[in-house]
């Protein structure tokens, strides 16, 4: 499997406004650590139907890929290698968007259960410390925005978020937030990105950076 996902050409989708072609153009990994369904309404108000599937060759075929995760970071990783898609996500050439856990489980380690990630993002996950409240739940502002993922996103536009860890902040981020210190809100490195906010859930400005994915 790993000569055939090496050799595969991946085109990339040009079409605006979301209209990727193919029923299978946009997929989101369903490997029972996401709260996926919000992810497809969000995307169907986008008119892009997104295919929930764990499977490799469908994943392989898609234009964009949609990494969500919700959970506890070594039960989610468990669930990865059962499927082996974490054998496959760090060899996908096409886009690949890590949501809230998903971006976590893309970095190289997590403090949540001292998990190694799959080393997409060369960052380490800690915990906040009790000196503020855990988890932070509710919505914050991303700001020193890099990346045209934030295309059309202005500076200290407010997202919602949940999440107990953080990333470190590191030479791979593009948006950054504070919560007790400034950490990264989101990563890139080449065809993957990471969000560890909820586009989903965040309004008409997580429905623009959706969009903006869609478009890369």
């Amino acid at each position: 499997m790993n000569n055939e996902i090496r050799n595969l050409d991946m085109s990339k989708s040009s079409s605006p406004l979301g209209k990727l072609e193919g029923a299978s153009s946009l997929v989101i990994i369903n490997y029972g650590a996401g709260n996926i369904k919000s992810i497809q309404f969000a995307f169907k108000r986008l008119g892009v139907n997104a295919v929930l599937t764990n499977n490799i060759e469908e994943i392989i075929a898609s234009d964009k890929v949609i990494f969500p995760g919700v959970g506890e970071a070594s039960s989610a990783m468990k669930m990865l290698k059962e499927s082996g898609l974490d054998k496959l996500i760090p060899t996908l050439k096409q886009p690949v968007l890590g949501i809230c856990l998903g971006m976590q489980l893309m970095c190289n380690h997590t403090e949540e259960g001292d998990t190694k990630g799959l080393g997409i993002f060369n960052a380490e996950v800690k915990r906040f410390s009790n000196k503020v409240k855990v988890p932070q739940m509710g919505w914050n502002t991303i700001s020193n925005l890099k990346s045209d993922l934030f295309k059309y996103i202005k500076d200290h536009e407010f997202m919602y978020l949940v999440h107990s860890y953080y990333a470190e902040n590191c030479e791979e981020s593009i948006a950054t937030s504070n919560y007790e210190l400034e950490y990264a809100s989101a990563l890139e490195n080449d065809n993957f990105y990471g969000v560890q906010f909820h586009p989903e859930k965040s309004g008409r400005a997580g429905e623009q950076i959706l969009q903006n994915f869609l478009n890369l």
